[in-house]
């Protein structure tokens, strides 16, 4: 199986689709973060994007988004996958599940805190792949858990882009998440509830 891996960052994604088969075409704009990924001999890494991977026209059988499609142009990305795959294309994302607790009072720290939209984009990129995909949609939604330690959460934060790093605003909210964290935590643990969506249509 060949799947082109949209959006591909550092190669992440690329790297545990890699073990599983038998090439990737890992496709990412930024010349800086592809420099990061590391060398695979069954990975191809290509300056391109979401709306004009520069693939052929049915080269790949699965074209997928890991974590990255609330970034591209939903119409103009959905039917360049649509153009590059022979059988599939998908959306994988994962998102709390914010019926659990902790959980929960995370997220409203965090957009608290959020220096732009990314969490809403994020949400509404799942709708809008359900969308565009109408009756071919497959979903399917796989709950798990984080077991984190203090310096977990606080290595959540730190990793996310659209939440403060520095300053005050930043120094904030490492001492509310503290705070939420020792109200949570169990001999020096918690569990954060988790969602991985799983959005397919085929072509």
């Amino acid at each position: 199986m060949r799947v082109a891996d949209v959006g591909a960052g550092t190669g992440i994604s690329t790297a545990l689709l890699a073990e599983r088969v038998a090439h990737v075409d890992a496709i990412e704009p930024n010349a800086a973060m592809r420099a990061k990924a590391p060398a695979r001999s069954n990975v191809t890494w290509h300056d391109g994007t979401a709306e004009k991977t520069g693939l052929r026209n049915g080269s790949v059988d699965v074209a997928a988004a890991f974590q990255a499609f609330h970034w591209f142009d939903a119409a103009a990305a959905f039917a360049e996958f649509r153009r590059i795959a022979r059988r599939r294309i998908g959306l994988v994302q994962y998102e709390r599940d914010e019926t659990q607790t902790f959980s929960n009072a995370y997220a409203q720290i965090v957009r608290r805190y959020a220096t732009d939209d990314t969490e809403r984009l994020r949400l509404a990129a799942l709708e809008r792949f359900s969308h565009l995909a109408a009756g071919s949609l497959q979903r399917v939604e796989l709950p798990f858990a984080q077991t984190l330690t203090l310096e977990g959460v606080l290595g959540r934060v730190a990793s996310s882009s659209y939440l403060p790093q520095s300053g005050p605003g930043a120094q904030a909210l490492r001492a509310d998440v503290r705070v939420l964290f020792g109200k949570f935590e169990n001999r020096g643990t918690l569990e954060m509830a988790m969602t991985v969506h799983v959005l397919t249509a085929d072509v």
